[in-house]
C-alpha cells in the first residue's frame, strides 16, 4: 500500500508555499493549467476511452458511462472553468470584520486557507480538474481519491496540472492524485487528521455514508440528490411536464437530476397521462404506488426503497398525495436535501412549500437541474453540500477557506 503519511506531509509542505504565493501567482499558474490541459486534450481523451471500454466490459450502466465520459465540448467546459476560476477574486486576505475595542485593541478577522483539502469521488473526471483548481485558488493544496472507473482518465489530468505548476513555479505537490485502488487506502486517507484539515466526498450514497460514518477528519457531504418534482393541484400542466422532462431527462446521471415524480390527487389522472407519456417518449422507467399504476398500465410497482433512491438512470418513482402536506412530508422523509420543486399557480402553495421544506435549494417553477455554482452566478463548484455546516448548497470558493483573528495592540495585558 501507498504511503499516505508521506503524500500527507508533502501536501502539507506544498501548501505552506501555495498560501504564501499570493494572488498573482494563483491566477498565472490556474491560467497555465487551462493552457495545458487544451493542448493536451487528445492525451485526456485517448486515456477517458480506455476508462469508457473499461466501464463498458464491465457492466457500467448508461447513466454512470455518461458521468465517466469526456468529449471536446466538455473538455472546453474544463478549460472554460479553469480560466473562469483563474479569473475570480482572490477569496484569501479579506477583511470580513473588523472592530477597535475601548482597551485600544484592533480585531479584524479575515478569510485563510482551509488547508489540506481531501476529495474523495466516483466516475466523473471532470472533478478532478475542477476540485483541484477551486481548491488552488483558494490557497489550499489538495489531495484527489478517485473512482477505480476514471482512473486513467483522472491520472492525465491530474499530470497535466502537475506539470504546468511546477512550470509555473508552485509545488506540483499542491495537487496529489491517489492511484492506488485498494479500499484500504480510501479508509486509511480518512484518518489522516494529521495531515488533513477538511475531507470532501462526492459521489453516490454509499461513499457517502461510507465516509460519514468511517472519518476521523471533518467532512462537507455533497452530491447525493434524491430530488422530487411535485405537481401541485392548481399547476399549468404543460409546464410541469416541460420542467419534469428536463429535471429527469436532460442529464440522468447527475445529482440535481429529478427522481421522484408526486402529483396531488385533484389532477392526478391528467397529469400522469402528460407526465408518463413524456417521460416514455424519453425512454424512462416508472415505478409507481397504486395509484400511479392505474392510470399508466406500463407502470412498474414500486416498492419502499424506490422512495428513497437516487437512480442516476432512466427510472423515477412517481406516487399521487392527497394535498400539499403530504408532498411536503414525503420529501422531507425521502429526500436528501439537495433540491425540490413545486410547480404550482398559486401564491400560497409555493410560499408553504418553500418555507417547510427542507433541502439547499427549493424551487417554484423551475428544474432542479439549475442547483449548479455556475447557474447561481458563484462560478465553479466542487459539489453541491447537503448538510448545514459549515456550507449548504453550492460549495464554490467563498467555502474553501476560514477565517482567521488578527489583534493588534500596543501593550495591552489582561
Amino acid at each position: 500500500m501507498i504511503d499516505l503519511k508521506d503524500l500527507g506531509s508533502r501536501a502539507k509542505s506544498a501548501q505552506t508555499i501555495l498560501a504564501k504565493a499570493g494572488g498573482n501567482a494563483k491566477t498565472e499558474a490556474l491560467t497555465a493549467i487551462a493552457k495545458a490541459v487544451d493542448s493536451n486534450r487528445r492525451i485526456i481523451l485517448d486515456a477517458n476511452k480506455t476508462d469508457i471500454e473499461n466501464g463498458r466490459k464491465n457492466g457500467l450502466n448508461e447513466g454512470l458511462i455518461d458521468r465517466l465520459t469526456l468529449t471536446d465540448s466538455r473538455i472546453d467546459g474544463i478549460v472554460g472553468s479553469i480560466l473562469q476560476i483563474a479569473s475570480s477574486p482572490d477569496p484569501v486576505g479579506k477583511v470580513l470584520w473588523g472592530e477597535s475595542r475601548p482597551n485600544g485593541l484592533r480585531i479584524q478577522k479575515v478569510s485563510v486557507p482551509l488547508g489540506v483539502i481531501a476529495v474523495i469521488y466516483e466516475s466523473r473526471p471532470n472533478v478532478t480538474a475542477d476540485a483541484a483548481a477551486l481548491c488552488l485558488k483558494a490557497g489550499n493544496a489538495v489531495i484527489l481519491k478517485g473512482g477505480k472507473e476514471a482512473i486513467n482518465s483522472n491520472k492525465a489530468i491530474a499530470d497535466v496540472m502537475r506539470g504546468a505548476l511546477e512550470a509555473s513555479g508552485l509545488p506540483a505537490d499542491c495537487v496529489i492524485l491517489i492511484e492506488d485502488n485498494a479500499r484500504e487506502v480510501t479508509t486509511s486517507l480518512m484518518t489522516l487528521n494529521e495531515y488533513i484539515d477538511v475531507l470532501i466526498p462526492r459521489g453516490g450514497a454509499g461513499l457517502i455514508k461510507s465516509v460519514v460514518e468511517n472519518s476521523t477528519v471533518p467532512v462537507i457531504e455533497t452530491g447525493v440528490g434524491n430530488c422530487h418534482t411535485y405537481i401541485d393541484s392548481q399547476a399549468d400542466i404543460d409546464m410541469a411536464v416541460k420542467i419534469l422532462i428536463n429535471a429527469k431527462t436532460s442529464r440522468v446521471s447527475v445529482c440535481n437530476a429529478c427522481e421522484s415524480l408526486l402529483v396531488h390527487k385533484d389532477i392526478a389522472e391528467i397529469a400522469l397521462l402528460a407526465a408518463g407519456d413524456a417521460l416514455k417518449e424519453k425512454g424512462v422507467a416508472i415505478k409507481g404506488d397504486e395509484a400511479v399504476c392505474a392510470i399508466l398500465p406500463y407502470a412498474e410497482k414500486a416498492d419502499e426503497s424506490d422512495w428513497g433512491r437516487e437512480y442516476l438512470d432512466y427510472t423515477i418513482s412517481a406516487k399521487v398525495v392527497s394535498d400539499i402536506d403530504e408532498a411536503i412530508c414525503h420529501i422531507n422523509r425521502y429526500g436528501t436535501g439537495h433540491s425540490e420543486c413545486i410547480v404550482t399557480e398559486s401564491y400560497e402553495n409555493a410560499g408553504k412549500f418553500t418555507s417547510e421544506v427542507d433541502a439547499a435549494a427549493v424551487y417554484v417553477n423551475a428544474s432542479t437541474r439549475f442547483t449548479d455554482g455556475g447557474e447561481f452566478g458563484f462560478g465553479a463548484e466542487i459539489g453541491i453540500s447537503t448538510q448545514k455546516l459549515h456550507a449548504r448548497g453550492p460549495l464554490g470558493l467563498a467555502n474553501l477557506v476560514t477565517e482567521k483573528y488578527i489583534v493588534c495592540g500596543n501593550g495591552q495585558i489582561r
